[in-house]
């Protein structure tokens, strides 16, 4: 099968491969679309979780060897550990990914477990399809402020995460939702998709701010644009360091929220909601151009907002 593959530190090659190994019990998926996701534009240029030779790819829509059309919820959990048996799985130290742990999605064919993959409708296309995994990623982080007050969010960021973020509060009903960003084509898109506001620098205060970004500029931002006792969720993980003031968080009472993948219900969430939003705005790419395109993602020579090799 053919499959792009990180094969050393900032390489990725289109290579033929073997078919993948099928454990007892799994399945052998045929891909038909996968996203390209910001954290393998910047892991692939040094050697972390993701270990060459690696085919990597999280965000996973195929068909079953029944003829099912499905989406693969990538994360791999124990489920026995005191946080699975807890009820979060996303959080279970033994956790694992497809395309960082073992063998994604970028490639013809994939291995995955029965309990992983959901069925979608016959009219949901394909492209939209692989973008549920980023979707409950959202549904996620909404999750993690249910329960207080929200009437006025930030989102900083107008990549994928940032515009599913701004689809999952429009869908939870909440109407005035800023979205900031440096690109105006980015910004044009947010409004299009519902943005009460866009703009290039985050101004005023809000309930909840989320970081779709993850540096230490727009990590500062997102705990300085919240009102007091307000709340901001970090989604991005651009850099490690954080460059926030402690002191104004603790005077003004703020919450700092991480969000890390999904649960299985947030995931299942994603899969219902999808059909019902605007998931239309990604560009399609050919797996035979998948390794030009990824590198000009990589060197910011190209921007399409989201990439999606489709098989």
């Amino acid at each position: 099968m053919r499959a792009l593959v990180f094969t050393a530190p900032s390489v990725v090659e289109l290579q033929d491969m073997p078919l993948p190994d099928v454990p007892s019990g799994w399945l052998l998926l045929n891909v038909r679309a996968s996203g390209i996701c910001g954290s393998e534009l910047h892991g692939f240029r040094s050697l972390g979780f993701r270990r060459p030779p690696l085919i990597m790819g999280h965000e996973i829509a195929g068909e079953t060897p029944d003829g099912r059309r499905v989406v693969v919820n990538p994360l791999l959990t124990c489920g026995t550990c005191d946080l699975c048996r807890l009820g979060s799985p996303e959080l279970c130290r033994s956790r694992g990914l497809m395309g960082v742990h073992l063998p994604g999605g970028f490639a013809e064919q994939i291995a995955v477990p029965p309990h992983a993959v959901h069925e979608i409708p016959d009219d949901l296309p394909w492209k939209a399809a692989a973008l549920i995994e980023p979707l409950a990623n959202a549904v996620h982080a909404w999750r993690q402020v249910q329960g207080g007050v929200v009437e006025r969010l930030a989102v900083i960021g107008a990549g994928a995460i940032g515009l599913v973020t701004l689809l999952v509060a429009a869908h939870e009903g909440i109407s005035e939702v800023t979205v900031v960003d440096r690109a105006p084509s980015r910004l044009a898109l947010a409004e299009r998709l519902g943005a009460s506001r866009c703009a290039s620098k985050l101004e005023g205060e809000y309930d909840v701010v989320v970081d779709a970004v993850g540096s230490m500029e727009t990590r500062a931002a997102a705990v300085e644009g919240l009102r007091p006792g307000g709340t901001s969720v970090w989604l991005g993980l651009a850099e490690a360091d954080s460059g926030f003031d402690g002191n104004g968080l603790v005077r003004g009472e703020k919450r700092v929220v991480g969000s890390f993948a999904y649960s299985p219900e947030d995931f299942a969430t994603a899969v219902a909601m999808a059909p019902r939003l605007d998931l239309g705005w990604s560009t399609a790419i050919r797996l035979e151009d998948s390794q030009r395109i990824f590198m000009e993602l990589a060197e910011g020579a190209s921007d399409p907002v989201k990439a999606v090799i489709r098989l």
